[in-house]
């Protein structure tokens, strides 16, 4: 049967998106579906500020009445602008295990980014490397955790018969309280924090919204020369923040500073989605109900993500970030946590390969980015 491609343009088709993943992988325990709440109020263009510095297109492929797969395109200016580059991204990459769609739908947003003027096509991307990225091509034995993208491992063959290649690889570590934590990795943050004059606290929830302006100034200088980074408006940090705030653990929401000046954070959330994996992407009628039992009830939520850590330039290499994720890993532990993943890190970061690593840290998931000249 004919694969037709449509372009989302309206609230009906956008719901079918959204929901269409909870159809494609409704026999993996390993899914999670995201909140079909949270994802509509992403994609709503009124609300979302990402949007107003980006171009995206969003469609889904259909086998007569039956949605098959979908796919996104984003054109990012303020990625092309500061690196000088014409890289348009796709993302939101779901399909049935069948090459004829997956070339369609790559196809019809290989031609839209090039319509747009991109001369390359880069992803997945949901729709840029400061949301959901990478398609996972190592550790298909455990679900993914918050905000960390997941697929089918016939995905990799799809993407890669198209043509796209590999261009970057993002890891993630894993820790756990069952493995013994280096005693001297305890004494050398006891040091860092003497010889550095280094102070940590945990964020102030009840200056939520002045913190989130520190926690953007330096995300924005920690990471400015990662590759492929794009800084984050004031708007979208605050956007993210705003939704983040729901499940943000104060305790494992670090702030280092010297002489009262914030020089770096890490956050540090608990996995939600050992809680959203048993509600099918609903709140109503019951999945509030559910939320709330697995999470203050039954307390089954015992694994954390460290999505971000950040150290402004001129403090770099003084191992502030080691003391953030010791604080973070003993805090943790503490609190009855007793997994945590560090995700995710380029490839090519060799140096924070060996900072985690050396608390105790595993590599146990691989995401891909690729890409493709137009």
């Amino acid at each position: 049967m004919q694969t037709n491609i449509i372009e989302v343009d309206s609230h009906k088709l956008l719901k079918e998106f959204i929901r269409f993943p909870a159809e494609l992988f409704k026999d993996d325990p390993n899914f999670v579906c995201p909140l079909e709440s949270e994802r509509l109020e992403f994609f709503d263009k009124k609300k979302n500020p990402f949007f107003s510095g980006a171009k995206t297109k969003l469609f889904l492929a259909y086998r007569g009445s039956e949605v098959v797969g979908r796919i996104s395109t984003c054109v990012y200016f303020a990625h092309n602008d500061l690196h000088h580059d014409k890289v348009g991204f796709f993302g939101f990459f779901d399909t049935i295990d069948d090459k004829e769609v997956a070339h369609a739908l790559l196809k019809v947003a290989l031609i839209s980014l090039k319509k747009e003027g991109m001369t390359a096509m880069r992803g997945p991307a949901s729709f840029s490397l400061n949301h959901e990225c990478g398609l996972l091509v190592d550790g298909f034995d455990s679900p993914p955790v918050v905000m960390m993208t997941y697929n089918h491992q016939y995905a990799i063959s799809l993407v890669e018969s198209f043509g796209l290649e590999k261009v970057m690889d993002l890891y993630a570590f894993t820790i756990s309280d069952e493995k013994p934590f280096p005693e001297r990795i305890l004494r050398i943050t006891e040091k860092i924090a003497k010889r550095s004059g280094v102070t940590v606290r945990k964020i102030n929830m009840k200056r939520f919204d002045e913190e989130v302006q520190t926690l953007n100034a330096i995300y924005n200088s920690a990471w400015e020369d990662n590759w492929g980074f794009v800084p984050m408006t004031n708007e979208e940090f605050v956007f993210m923040a705003k939704n983040l705030k729901q499940v943000v653990d104060p305790d494992l929401a670090l702030i280092a500073e010297v002489e009262g000046r914030p020089v770096a954070f890490s956050l540090t959330l608990p996995d939600i989605n050992q809680a959203l994996i048993h509600l099918d992407g609903k709140l109503a009628p019951f999945g509030l109900l559910q939320l709330i039992w697995h999470t203050k009830i039954k307390n089954k939520i015992d694994s954390v993500r460290t999505v971000t850590m950040g150290v402004i330039p001129e403090y770099r290499k003084r191992g502030i970030d080691t003391l953030l994720y010791v604080k973070t890993y003993v805090d943790g532990t503490a609190k009855g946590y007793r997994r945590s993943e560090l995700s995710w890190a380029l490839e090519t970061n060799t140096l924070l390969h060996s900072l985690v690593e050396g608390i105790g840290a595993e590599k146990y998931k691989t995401y891909r980015l690729y890409e493709m000249p137009i």
